[in-house]
């Protein structure tokens, strides 16, 4: 058996599991929204192939692979017609989705950065080509329908796992056998994604911007100086 070949197709069966993801959790918030079959092929081809394409585009290596690949475009097209007539709701859905999209936000933000090692360029473009791959479509959907991306903050931890998904690719791509580039995707992917779930399950999130901030909020020395005084007539 060849591991190394393996690895490679085990890569792009999560790779398009995750396509398969993205496009099914734009089709729930499509169907919120009241959108007709063009909407949700339009929101669900943009989320499974947004990150990806354009990565490829900022890299300018050629076409987007979401656009030579029919595989990618196939299963976007065809999830998005999928959730259109099918109702992809309940609890067991939303459980197998958040699985799939956590193992593949891991793989994206490794195969990213992988792709922009391979285009010779250096670790920092490499991470952060690697969030993007995991993370571009799903802006760009939030976009669309006019609401904060989800990555600025409020949830757990998602483009962080990408982001440490990346890192991990970055240090073990120069230590990786020449065509074993698929084991390392695994691995990243599964770092990557555990933390997803993790994040998920414990509620990890990045604290806000006030809640660590140095300085006192205007007003906040007046309200604790009252604060010690009540304190004080108390005792």
């Amino acid at each position: 058996m060849d591991i190394a070949e393996v690895s490679q197709q085990l890569v792009r069966a999560i790779d398009l599991f995750g396509v398969v993801a993205n496009v099914l959790l734009a089709g729930v918030l499509a169907r919120s929204l009241g959108y007709d079959a063009v909407g949700f092929l339009f929101l669900g081809i943009i989320t499974g192939l947004g990150g990806g394409m354009l990565r490829d585009t900022l890299l300018q290596n050629g076409p987007p692979v979401g656009l030579t690949d029919p595989a990618y475009l196939g299963t976007a097209v065809v999830t998005s017609l999928v959730a259109y007539f099918v109702l992809t709701e309940g609890r067991w859905w939303r459980r197998s989705l958040r699985v799939i999209d956590a193992v593949a936000l891991g793989a994206w933000g490794a195969v990213g950065a992988q792709k922009t090692l391979a285009a010779g360029m250096g670790w920092m473009p490499a991470i952060l080509l690697g969030t993007v791959t995991a993370v571009g479509g799903g802006v760009i959907r939030d976009v669309l329908v006019r609401r904060t991306p989800i990555i600025f903050g409020g949830g757990t931890l998602y483009a962080t796992c990408a982001t440490v998904a990346a890192i991990v690719t970055v240090f073990l791509y120069g230590a990786t056998p020449d065509g074993w580039d698929g084991v390392t995707t695994l691995v990243a992917a599964l770092v990557g994604g555990t933390m997803c779930l993790l994040a998920y399950a414990r509620g990890w999130r990045l604290p806000e911007a006030r809640a660590w901030s140095p300085w006192p909020r205007r007003g906040q020395d007046n309200h604790d100086h009252h604060n010690d005084q009540d304190n004080r007539d108390q005792d």
